[in-house]
């Protein structure tokens, strides 16, 4: 008797492309366009899927997650505080130490060279801070 192979775990970036998808109205179409400028600003990012569904965009650290909800989409920085941020991106959890985000409403369009510059401010602060993680002993 032969065994049926296991079905393939999605990877996070495809899991990533089938939320887009399900949204299938204009915040599944903010959240690609999101997407592109993210890997356009950061060709070596990676994407993951954390805290059951949550679109992750990481480089040495996370930028930022995706979020979407019945009206907006939200991309929150988990550093946004201590970024530069001249173009006045951040409209959204702007009181916290850590955190700022970018709430995207339907007919709202977030302009794509601004953009691209916060995340790669985003990439260049995760990698000048020192990792919280342990380090290994030196052998």
């Amino acid at each position: 008797m032969k065994k049926q192979s296991a079905s393939p775990v999605p990877t996070a970036s495809e899991l990533i492309t089938e939320r887009i998808a399900e949204l299938g109205d204009w915040r599944g179409e903010t959240l690609g366009r999101m997407r592109r400028l993210i890997q356009e600003a950061d060709p070596e990012v990676v994407e993951e899927w954390k805290w059951m569904g949550t679109p992750v965009w990481s480089h040495d650290g996370i930028l930022c997650t995706g979020e979407s909800y019945k009206k907006a989409v939200k991309l929150t920085f988990l550093k946004g505080a201590s970024l530069a941020d001249p173009d006045h991106l951040f409209n959204a959890s702007l009181d916290g130490n850590a955190r700022r985000a970018i709430d995207i409403h339907e007919g709202e369009e977030v302009d794509a060279s601004a953009f691209k510059a916060l995340i790669r401010r985003a990439v260049e602060l995760n990698r000048s801070t020192p990792s919280k993680s342990p380090k290994k002993p030196k052998s």
